[in-house]
């Protein structure tokens, strides 16, 4: 697949933003209501705009952990949705940008545009507030900057269906949208809700864009909705997490446990266990009929057999990022240290017990996604996350397993 070129917006004025494409219509800035916004699940009101949140006020206010506060701002699977006859669009944004202390610069977060389902632009805002990250030291601070302003221009006359995909790797939030015409909600396409909770993998570490990390390109592939709760870092079996899913609407519903809890070294097998069964049973009670996956983690060699916690290794940087490492101690497995091989057995042994109650309750081995023969051929560049071709073979592969007719996710009659 070809993918569009990549432009950076300086950060202008709207007017100025979109004088190239044709005067300004002072009726054609639409405010940024819940109607044009879909894969959120609150819209923050701020002083300027409105902040995107992919966990309710409510779960938030139970949180402490700075990395999922981190993580569910980030609007991974978040888009603005409308329809226009506009062949110019200017979204006014300020990002927040992440730097880490001793790691290569970041690329700045993409915006990708989708025209009747087609992803046919993206570009990316200059400006934002910068937060700048110490994972030795453990600290974080944030430097407030400029807003900037995204704009795609030259788009095809008629009415159409216009995506413009959120970046899923900093947050951003969203201060005006202006078009040359006017704009209305995308109407119900009557296409089935996906929710989707996991890690930094799911919520698209490493992806080329944000409508091209594996769920997103799983769900344009399935036909449905996406609402992708993947929280890099924190999907940790919280259950706050598991009430925000319960709570969510979905036709369909998919949990990938594993990772995270070997990288924080969270907990032991003995607590493991139960928290699986409490975190799947607050899910049923809000969709008791839900055809609801279970995705073990997918292959990750450095904690396939060596338990957590991970750390980053600054001496090993390369090609530009950092590389991580285990630093458990595999003796310790013994005494109920989690690894993955550890997850899947347990998962699977939970999940087939289960199901013999629940008809609707499935199980999927990650290693489908992503297994020894994908590693040989597509190693983990940093050891712990997939690049983008990864994600996208994950994807296909999610899509071609779930949503196959005796898959978890059919459609049925």
């Amino acid at each position: 697949m070809t993918l569009p070129a990549v432009h950076t917006a300086a950060s202008t004025t709207a007017e100025e933003a979109l004088r190239p494409a044709g005067a300004l219509d002072p009726a054609a800035e639409p405010p940024l209501t819940p109607d044009l916004v879909r894969g959120a699940l609150e819209l923050e009101p701020t002083a300027r705009g409105v902040l995107p949140h992919r966990l309710p006020a409510w779960a938030r206010a139970q949180n402490t952990d700075g990395q999922l506060a981190m993580a569910e701002a980030q609007p991974s699977g978040v888009r603005l949705a409308f329809r226009t006859r506009s062949t110019a669009v200017a979204l006014e944004t300020l990002p927040t940008k992440r730097v880490y202390v001793g790691a290569p610069p970041r690329p700045d977060g993409l915006y990708d545009l989708v025209v009747d389902g087609r992803l046919v632009d993206r570009a990316s805002a200059s400006g934002g507030n910068t937060l700048t990250l110490d994972m030795a030291a453990g600290t974080a601070e944030t430097v407030p900057g400029p807003p900037g302003t995204v704009r795609f221009a030259e788009l095809a006359a008629g009415v159409k269906d216009i995506e413009i995909w959120l970046p899923h790797n900093e947050a951003a939030e969203l201060l005006a949208l202006r078009t040359d015409a006017p704009v209305e909600p995308l109407p119900e396409s009557g296409r089935r809700v996906w929710l989707h909770h996991g890690s930094s993998i799911s919520h698209g570490s490493d992806a080329a864009s944000p409508s091209t990390t594996w769920p997103a390109l799983a769900a344009a592939q399935g036909g449905v909705e996406l609402v992708n709760l993947g929280l890099g870092g924190a999907a940790l079996l919280d259950p706050f997490t598991a009430r925000t899913l319960r709570d969510t609407p979905a036709d369909l519903i998919s949990v990938k446990i594993g990772i995270n809890l070997v990288n924080a070294d969270l907990m032991r097998l003995r607590a493991f266990t139960p928290a699986v069964h409490g975190f799947l049973d607050t899910i049923r009670e809000g969709h008791p009929a839900t055809p609801l996956l279970v995705v073990t983690p997918i292959l990750c060699p450095i904690h396939e057999r060596t338990p957590g916690p991970c750390a980053p290794d600054f001496s090993e940087i390369a090609e530009g990022r950092i590389k991580f490492k285990a630093v458990g101690d595999p003796a310790e497995v013994a005494a109920g240290k989690l690894t993955l091989s550890v997850i899947r057995d347990e998962l699977t042994r939970i999940v087939r017990q289960r199901a013999a109650g629940d008809p609707h309750l499935h199980l999927l081995d990650g290693r489908e996604l992503y297994g020894e023969a994908d590693h040989a051929e597509l190693p983990l560049p940093d050891e712990l996350h997939p690049d983008a071709a990864t994600h996208r073979r994950m994807g296909e592969r999610f899509a071609a397993l779930a949503f196959a007719p005796d898959g978890p996710f059919a459609t049925r009659p």
